[in-house]
């Protein structure tokens, strides 16, 4: 069987031991499930107004990471509600 360079990688950094096995693999397991079920989950449309120079900003930078805009303004929108980044203890109850 032929490995891509991403797989050769992979297998190279697990023979190194560079891997670590997560201590309650079955709950951790599950709480990940439940995670990305409700990231994907979108069921409220919001219409909002910018800039249209944002908005160009918005699409350009979707582009170069491979998203649609929408995705995109989503995913900052979300990162800034839940204080992803930052150091600040003030969370949006």
């Amino acid at each position: 069987m032929k490995l891509t360079t991403e797989e050769k990688d992979l297998l190279a950094s697990i023979e190194k031991g560079e891997w670590q096995q997560i201590s309650d693999f079955k709950s951790e397991s599950v709480r990940y499930k439940e995670v990305a079920k409700n990231t994907m989950l979108k069921n409220k449309r919001v219409n909002i107004r910018m800039t249209e120079r944002d908005f160009v900003h918005f699409q350009k930078k979707a582009l170069q990471e491979g998203l649609p805009y929408q995705t995109l303004i989503s995913s900052i929108l979300h990162k800034y509600i839940n204080n992803y980044g930052k150091t600040s203890t003030n969370k949006v109850p």
